[in-house]
């Protein structure tokens, strides 16, 4: 199977001490490529490093809602010349979190709408972050419409309305370990069905969000554990895994326009 983590923060602290052997780990399960997510300048930065020594790594630069309070003219044209590295392939990630807020809500508003503008201004898809906006998140990217716009709403959590509007702007949708667990994932393994094929993604937001069953024995997730998010969407799906494996391969290649074979 054709494995690849659309979503990951490999560059962080949690993987200081065995980084190389995470990637071999993601290498040796079929894995073909990791994006790792910016949130900062430093770690766009880091993301940029990793992806530049490495075959099968790639990069997004961009400011998370939760570092707001740091997007300013500066930093967004340092992260607009990042953005021409050849291993950059998105914007993000980028969005609204109003569970936290760990900047506030005006100032979460106006990173995003900048950021949202320098991404179309260079053809980047997005990759978004929503958390308990309340409808504000769709609000505002109705307010800023772009029809050339394309993007995936990263560790989609939300509701089927919401759900709707994202697949009618035409993103694609983001799926985590969430789906493994038993409670917590039980109204994502509901309306993952009504997902079109061509329109899922799988990540692992590691070391974030560790799926089952690895969940069992570690706290820490890794871009290898995304095997057994595929795995378990395929299953609720009701897809063969290899055949799933392809599809989501391909979407991820059409999205962020990888140049791999």
């Amino acid at each position: 199977m054709k494995i690849v983590d659309s979503h990951c923060h490999l560059d962080g602290s949690a993987f200081a001490k065995d980084r190389s052997t995470v990637i071999d780990r993601f290498k040796n399960v079929g894995g073909q490529a990791m994006v790792i997510a910016g949130i900062d300048e430093k770690s766009s930065r880091a993301a940029v490093t990793l992806a530049g020594k490495n075959e099968r790594v790639y990069a997004s630069v961009g400011i998370h809602p939760h570092d707001a309070t740091t997007c300013n003219p500066d930093v967004l044209s340092k992260l607009q010349q990042l953005a021409q590295h050849q291993k950059v392939v998105a914007w993000g990630e980028i969005g609204l979190d109003f569970n936290r807020m760990y900047s506030p809500r005006n100032v979460q508003e106006q990173a995003f709408v900048a950021q949202l503008a320098l991404a179309d201004s260079l053809g980047l898809p997005i990759i978004f972050h929503e958390r308990e906006t309340g409808g504000r998140f769709l609000a505002m990217l109705n307010a800023h419409p772009n029809p050339g716009r394309s993007g995936v709403v990263h560790c989609f959590s939300g509701n089927r309305n919401e759900l709707e509007h994202y697949l009618a702007l035409g993103f694609y949708i983001g799926i985590t370990g969430i789906i493994t667990l038993k409670q917590r994932g039980k109204n994502l393994r509901e309306l993952v069905t009504a997902i079109p094929s061509d329109r899922l993604l799988v990540e692992t937001d590691a070391p974030y969000l560790t799926p089952a069953p690895e969940k069992n024995r570690t706290r820490r997730n890794e871009p290898a554990f995304v095997r057994s998010v595929l795995m378990k969407v395929a299953e609720v799906r009701q897809e063969d895994p290899e055949t799933f494996s392809e599809i989501v391969w391909q979407n991820t290649c059409h999205l962020f326009q990888l140049p791999v074979s």
